[in-house]
C-alpha cells in the first residue's frame, strides 16, 4: 500500500496580539488608530514583503469585523458591502474594474476601506483613468524594513507559527548570517519547514545549515565540518 504525505502550509497568526510595534510600523499603527480620519474613508498600507501590513490588516479586519477580501479575487461588480472592507494585495486585482466599483461602493456607503500592497499607486501599472485618480486620492501609510529587534522577533514568531524548534546556537547563527530583511526571515523558516517535512523527520544542524546556505549574507555553503553528504542531508 502506497502511503501519501500530506505537506500542509501553516498559516501565520494574524493575531493582533503578536503584532510588534516598531519604529517601521508607526506611520501605519497611527493612521489605524482614526479610522474615520482616513480622507474619504479609504488608507492603504504600503511596504516590501514581511513588513506586517497584512498582519495589521487582518488583525484590523477582525477587531472591527470588517469584510476581508483578496485583490486577485476581485472580479465582475462586488455586492454593496454592509460593513467596512479589507482588501490584501490590492495591487493585484483580477480586474481593475472591480477594484474601482469596490472604492466607488465603500465611498457611496460611507464605509471604510483598508487596503494592503507592496506598494504605493503611484507605482501600480493602472490603465483605467478613472481608478488611478481613486487611488490617488487615497492615503497611504508606509512600512519599512523592521529594526534588528523587530527582525529577531519576525524570526521566532515564523519558527513559532510552523512548530520548529531551533537549537539556541543555530539561531544565533541564523540571527547573524541571514540578510536582514524581513521576507528573507519568512522564506527562511518557510525553507526548513519544507525541507523537515520532505525528510519527515526534525532537521539536523548541519542539514539546516545545507538548506539555508543559499540564503546567508555571504552566499557560502556550509563548512567542511557542516558539510552534508549526498542523500544523508535530512536525518
Amino acid at each position: 500500500m502506497t502511503q501519501l504525505l500530506l505537506q500542509l502550509e501553516a498559516q501565520p497568526s494574524y493575531a493582533a496580539a503578536d503584532f510588534v510595534p516598531d519604529a517601521s510600523n508607526d506611520e501605519a499603527l497611527r493612521w489605524l488608530s482614526a479610522p474615520d480620519r482616513w480622507p474619504d474613508g479609504r488608507l492603504l498600507l504600503a511596504g516590501p514583503p514581511g513588513t506586517g501590513k497584512t498582519h495589521l490588516l487582518h488583525a484590523t479586519a477582525e477587531a472591527e469585523g470588517w469584510t476581508l477580501l483578496r485583490g486577485p479575487s476581485l472580479t465582475g461588480l462586488p455586492e454593496a458591502p454592509t460593513r467596512g472592507v479589507a482588501l490584501d494585495e490590492a495591487d493585484l486585482p483580477g480586474e481593475e474594474a472591480a477594484l474601482f466599483h469596490l472604492i466607488n461602493a465603500c465611498a457611496e456607503a460611507r464605509l471604510p476601506l483598508l487596503m494592503a500592497a507592496a506598494r504605493p499607486p503611484s507605482r501600480w501599472r493602472v490603465a483605467l483613468p478613472d481608478l488611478r485618480s481613486r487611488l490617488a486620492a487615497t492615503a497611504v501609510a508606509l512600512l519599512d524594513e523592521p529594526s534588528d529587534a523587530l527582525l529577531d522577533a519576525l524570526l521566532a514568531k515564523h519558527l513559532a507559527d510552523r512548530q520548529i524548534a531551533l537549537d539556541p546556537a543555530l539561531l544565533t547563527t541564523l540571527r547573524r548570517r541571514l540578510p536582514r530583511r524581513a521576507a528573507v526571515m519568512a522564506e527562511a523558516v518557510a525553507r526548513l519547514d519544507r525541507a523537515s517535512l520532505a525528510a519527515g523527520r526534525r532537521l539536523t544542524r548541519a542539514a539546516s545549515l545545507a538548506v539555508l546556505a543559499p540564503l546567508m549574507d555571504d552566499g557560502s555553503e556550509t563548512s567542511d565540518a557542516e558539510a552534508v553528504p549526498p542523500g544523508a542531508a535530512l536525518l
